[in-house]
């Protein structure tokens, strides 16, 4: 399972580019959480909607369909990011050295490979969605108030592409740890033992 770890950073052309990127993630994730408070209250509308006025919400289930990848993939990348993915820290833990950051390097790589995949088809399957010959550039659409669907199908690649490029920084981190044995690589999620979060945690209410 997941658990607390942090990202080094220094003056390395790497990190650099970790945090670069890390604004984007984060603007990515802020859209998924605002879309989850939008889904609250439009829940609230309809339920109010159906109790007094006996009518919910048009097109309730639609906005629901058309929001869903905003909240699945648009934070993917900021929590691989963080190392928040659910990942085997047991046996992750156990390991130490240049057979650690082998491991780590290898279920990246494992990982980008499946991203790429999913970026093609996912790009494929916005492409049979978008056409500007049409109304509202749109082939297919919601089923009760006809939303256009390519919107909620493009951000899949996009979300998609964010996170390779985050797998591709982590990728270097971890080759650049391995070839030169380093303990403490930069721009990777390194997991945290209890003693190490709890200190982190004593130093931020002293700095407080």
């Amino acid at each position: 399972m997941a658990g607390t770890s942090s990202v080094l950073e220094d003056s390395s052309l790497l990190s650099r580019l970790d945090r670069a990127l890390l604004p984007i993630e984060w603007f990515f994730a802020l859209i998924s959480g605002i879309a989850v408070f939008s889904l609250m209250f439009l829940a609230t509308w309809s339920v109010l909607g159906r109790k007094f006025f006996g009518s919910p919400l048009m097109g309730y289930v639609d906005y629901i369909e058309a929001a869903m990848p905003l909240i699945a993939i648009m934070g993917v990348s900021y929590v691989q990011r963080s190392g928040g993915h659910i990942r085997m820290d047991m046996l992750v833990g156990a390991l130490s050295g240049r057979v650690k950051w082998l491991f780590e390097l290898v279920s990246i790589l494992l990982i980008l490979v499946l991203i790429v995949a999913l970026i093609w088809g996912s790009w494929a399957h916005f492409d049979r969605s978008f056409d500007c010959a049409r109304p509202f550039c749109s082939r297919d659409s919601s089923i009760d108030i006809g939303i256009p669907i390519w919107p909620s199908k493009l951000i899949v690649p996009a979300a998609f592409s964010v996170l390779a490029l985050r797998l591709v920084l982590q990728a270097w981190g971890y080759t650049r740890a391995l070839v030169l044995g380093l303990e403490n690589p930069v721009a990777v999620p390194l997991i945290l033992t209890v003693a190490e979060q709890a200190k982190l945690e004593a130093e931020a209410l002293g700095d407080d």
